[in-house]
């Protein structure tokens, strides 16, 4: 069974995220073996100077890393990445698995977004849209996303 891993920076806090991704981790194993990982964000203090940022994504960086296992395939998600549609997504989930990928690492980052060693070293760049979306929402789109490319493999009735 594939493996779909989240790897985010930061907690949700607000009650209908926690309540979303719970749907959507519950939907999602029926296809794979869903999990969010959580990764604690390094608050800076007053000032946020570029060098007091590098700091706090470095730490970041060893966080995620120390997470991600060999021979994974990890995907960085961020705003310089590849755009997709839903299609496109499950092509790309559906055609790896079958090349024998079985681990998923999506990583989001915080709000000073993530090291480039991350996404240097990642597999893919993804963009979720052009637009900024805060980063409890953009973990909930990316699992309903994950969730609607398992549909569309199967061609399921929840993908119009």
């Amino acid at each position: 069974m594939l493996k779909i891993c989240i790897v985010c920076v930061g907690k949700l806090k607000e009650r209908f995220y926690h309540d979303a991704e719970y749907e959507y981790v519950k939907r999602l194993s029926g296809y794979c073996k869903p999990e969010v990982i959580e990764i604690p964000e390094h608050r800076l203090p007053a000032g946020n100077e570029n060098p007091q940022i590098q700091i706090a994504l470095n730490k970041e960086r060893a966080a995620i890393m120390a997470k991600i296992p060999e021979g994974a395939m990890t995907a960085a998600m961020c705003v310089e990445g590849l755009e997709m549609d839903s299609l496109g997504l499950s092509e790309f989930l559906m055609g790896n698995a079958g090349l024998g990928t079985s681990r998923f690492y999506f990583i989001i980052g915080g709000s000073f977004g993530l090291h480039d060693d991350i996404k240097k070293s990642a597999s893919i760049r993804l963009s979720m849209s052009k637009m900024t979306f805060p980063h409890n929402l953009a973990r909930v789109v990316l699992l309903e996303q994950l969730y609607r490319a398992f549909t569309i493999s199967e061609g399921g009735k929840y993908h119009k």
